[in-house]
């Protein structure tokens, strides 16, 4: 029978300042035999923590890098700071393996920026997975780029404009491909004009963790030549493919950042005109409050830490056991006016923030 070994540590002072946590209960369960480490006062939320000090300290390194395989990197994070014994556990290349896609071998072999020479070359598991955290690598040919959250080590892409399927984007008078220094590809596609603005996704469910839900973003840039948003929002989606979006559930978003600034100007403005803010605190429409039929504001888009622009197109629970592939889109096709002036890089899958 193959041992188990799992472990429950309940933290109940200072959790925003680890070296001081209070640790109240420490299992170890190690096949059918049972080591409990506690306290003669086992009602007492806290325990003495010199008594819980040196008896974590007394444990095999070994158990405790096999329990810290258990959780998260971000537990293992933490828990480093516990006491010297988990400090130099963290570091076993045993934990970090197991924090590492089954596949990473297969997909940095795959790179083709040149990736995979610098990760063959660090010394240990724990330096390949912050390297994976940190750079994401291009694969599939330069149609897609994989990185892993840092937190929990799901996986991420984002799918290159090549590898969207973008109606007319192999006429130059609608789209132009080109290379901008910024993008992470090397081209990215350049909307000139168009009447009929249409871009979809897919990826496989295998590629994605299990458990996990997804959140998919369009990744992409304005200009000052945008023009022709103002009109319509567009309508984004992100599921399983083959399964039709009823039409009400259809996400909307501004794409033009300066017409989203603009909606929710106008929306706050009227905001304040409903809740009579400017006609004194006795108002009624101020005493009704959430009661004013006052639509809030689409959404629109939000900027990046490497100053491209994101907007949400939807989620996806990633359930063990589906099959299949889940696409995303972004469509504005209900007003014919023309429009121009986006670049986009991609489409962007990860999880979704906890």
């Amino acid at each position: 029978m193959s041992q188990k070994l799992t472990i429950f540590i309940h933290i109940y002072k200072h959790p925003h300042r680890i070296e001081k946590h209070i640790i109240s209960i420490w299992v170890l369960k190690m096949g059918g035999g049972l080591l409990i480490l506690d306290h003669n006062e086992p009602e007492s939320n806290e325990l003495d923590e010199e008594f819980v000090s040196n008896s974590l300290e007394s444990l095999p390194e070994g158990f405790v890098a096999n329990a810290l395989s258990l959780t998260s990197p971000r537990d293992v994070c933490r828990l480093s700071s516990v006491c010297s014994v988990f400090r130099s556990a963290a570091e076993w290349d045993a934990v970090w393996e197991k924090f590492l896609p089954f596949d990473y071998q297969k997909i940095v072999t795959e790179t083709v920026d040149g990736g995979v020479d610098g990760l063959v070359r660090l010394g240990s598991k724990k330096e390949v997975y912050l390297s994976l955290c940190d750079r994401p690598v291009i694969i599939d040919g330069g149609s897609k780029s994989f990185w892993l959250d840092k937190w929990s080590g799901k996986r991420c892409y984002m799918l290159a404009a090549r590898d969207l399927s973008i109606v007319w984007d192999d006429t130059p008078m609608y789209w132009r491909w080109i290379s901008v220094p910024e993008s992470r590809f090397s081209e990215v596609v350049e909307l000139m004009s168009v009447c009929w603005l249409e871009v979809h996704g897919k990826i496989n469910i295998s590629m994605l963790s299990i458990d996990t839900c997804y959140v998919a973003y369009l990744v992409y840039k304005s200009t000052p030549n945008t023009y022709g948003f103002e009109h319509h929002p567009a309508e984004v989606s992100f599921g399983l493919r083959d399964v039709i979006t009823p039409e009400g559930q259809m996400k909307k978003m501004y794409l033009d950042p300066e017409v989203y600034q603009s909606q929710i100007y106008e929306h706050g403005h009227v905001q304040e005109e409903k809740l009579g803010r400017r006609t004194g605190m006795f108002n009624p429409f101020r005493r009704l409050g959430s009661q004013c039929n006052v639509r809030p504001p689409l959404n629109g888009p939000k900027r990046r830490p490497d100053g491209w622009l994101e907007i949400e197109l939807g989620e996806f629970l990633n359930e063990d056991g589906k099959q299949g592939e889940v696409e995303m889109s972004v469509m504005e096709v209900k007003g014919r006016n023309w429009k121009g002036g986006l670049i986009i890089q991609g489409i962007e899958i990860r999880p979704k923030a906890s």
